[in-house]
C-alpha cells in the first residue's frame, strides 16, 4: 500500500477523471422550457422541431417533466411508434421526472402511454450518433416511423423561436444545472470515500 500522499494523489486523479467524463454528457429537458404533454394546436410538431434543435450524442440523457398522476413517458420500438402502440414498451417511466439515457446509437423513440396522447402528437424520436459522430442508416421500420411524424401538420409560425438547449444557451440552464448537480454529488461521494480511506 502506498503512502497517504500517494493514495490521496491517486484518488484526486480518479476524481478528476470522473468529473471530466461526467461533464461531457448532457441532459436535455424534452420540449425545452415546456413540460412533456400534448402539443398545442399552434405547434403540433413541437417535438419534431425540438428534436432537430438538440445536438444529442451517445451518453446523453433525455429528461421528461410531467404531472405523474396524469401522464408518463415510454420508450418504444419504431413499429410501435408509427402505430402509437404503447402496449409493450421497451421502458416505461411514470414518476413525473423521467430520465432516459441514450446508450446506443440509432434512432430512439418515445411517446406518452396516456390514452390518445400519441395520436395527438405527444411523441418524440431522436437520432443518436455513434461514437464516431455519424448517424446510422435508417431501417425500414425507422422509415415508417418517419412517415408517421411527417403526417403531423406543420405548426403555424411561432411567435418566438423554439428554445435551444445547447450547453452555451444562457436562457435555459436546466441541462447545465442538472449536470453540475450530478457532478457535485459525485465529487461529494468521492471525497467521502477518500476521507474513509485515510
Amino acid at each position: 500500500m502506498g503512502t497517504p500522499t500517494t493514495t490521496l494523489a491517486a484518488l484526486a486523479a480518479l476524481l478528476l477523471c470522473l468529473c471530466v467524463s461526467m461533464s461531457s454528457a448532457a441532459e436535455y429537458k424534452v420540449g425545452g422550457l415546456d413540460a412533456w404533454g400534448v402539443p398545442p394546436s399552434t405547434k403540433p410538431d413541437v417535438y419534431v422541431r425540438w428534436a432537430k434543435s438538440v445536438p444529442v450524442k451517445l451518453g446523453d440523457a433525455l429528461f421528461f417533466l410531467y404531472p405523474p398522476s396524469q401522464d408518463s413517458a415510454v420508450q418504444v420500438t419504431a413499429k410501435a411508434f408509427a402505430a402509437c402502440d404503447v402496449s409493450d414498451p421497451l421502458l416505461k417511466l411514470d414518476d413525473g421526472n423521467s430520465v432516459f439515457n441514450l446508450t446506443k446509437p440509432g434512432r430512439a423513440y418515445f411517446t406518452s402511454a396516456a390514452p390518445g396522447r400519441c395520436r395527438k402528437g405527444q411523441k418524440l424520436s431522436v437520432d443518436v450518433p455513434g461514437p464516431d459522430g455519424k448517424l446510422l442508416k435508417p431501417s425500414a421500420d425507422d422509415e415508417a416511423a418517419l412517415k408517421a411524424l411527417s403526417a403531423l401538420p406543420p405548426a403555424a409560425a411561432p411567435s418566438e423561436a423554439l428554445p435551444s438547449l445547447s450547453p452555451d444557451d444562457a436562457d435555459d440552464d436546466s441541462a447545465a444545472s442538472m449536470a453540475l448537480h450530478r457532478a457535485a454529488g459525485s465529487v461529494g461521494l468521492a471525497l467521502s470515500l477518500t476521507l474513509l480511506w485515510l
